[in-house]
Parts: C-alpha cells; structure tokens; sequence
C-alpha cells in the first residue's frame, strides 16, 4: 500500500505542477515561507506533529496525497528545515537559527 501511494503520489505531485502549481511555494507557505526556529531545551520538548503539520497532512489529502498523517508531515517538515528542532545546546542549532546553515 506504501509503495502504490509513493507512485500515486508522485503522479499526483506532476498533475499539480502540470496545472501551473509550484508545490515548493506551496508547502513553504504552511510555515509563512521561512523556518520555524524552536528553542527546545530537551528532546523531550520537541512534539510529535504542530499545528501546521497538522494543516499541512490535511491540505496534502485533500490533494490526493496517501500516507500523510501530521507526524510524518511533521518528521518530513524537520528533515527539509522547514523547521528547526535541534535543542539549543546542538552544535547545529545556532547557525540554523541564523540562517547559515
């Protein structure tokens, strides 16, 4: 089921683009376009899904999209730097929240 919702999805994410949508432009626009820069102080602070992930796996099913649940969103947000959830004691946490990355 994972492997046929990949392929659907992948043939969904073209249609959009075919239709003149920049999907890029789109999913940024969840987060108003720049990363959400968290301060945790303990990986315990850091939550499973947000309410824009939440928004986010809603808008992406409503678009055809399978196997999109707010906790997967939220990890996808995490890995692209949509959001920064290093703790603040990260080595990587400061340059990512001062955009040098």
């Amino acid at each position: 089921a994972k492997i046929d919702a990949t392929i659907s999805g992948a043939r969904r994410w073209l249609d959009l683009q075919e239709q003149g949508r920049d999907m890029s432009d789109w999913l940024w626009s969840f987060v108003d376009g720049q990363p959400i820069q968290n301060h945790w102080h303990s990986m315990a602070q850091v939550p499973a899904q947000t309410p824009q992930s939440v928004a986010m796996a809603r808008a992406l099913k409503a678009e055809g999209f399978k196997f999109c649940g707010p906790v997967i969103v939220y990890a996808f947000m995490q890995a692209t730097g949509m959001v920064n959830d290093h703790v603040a004691t990260c080595h990587r946490h400061a340059p990512l929240s001062s955009g040098q990355g």
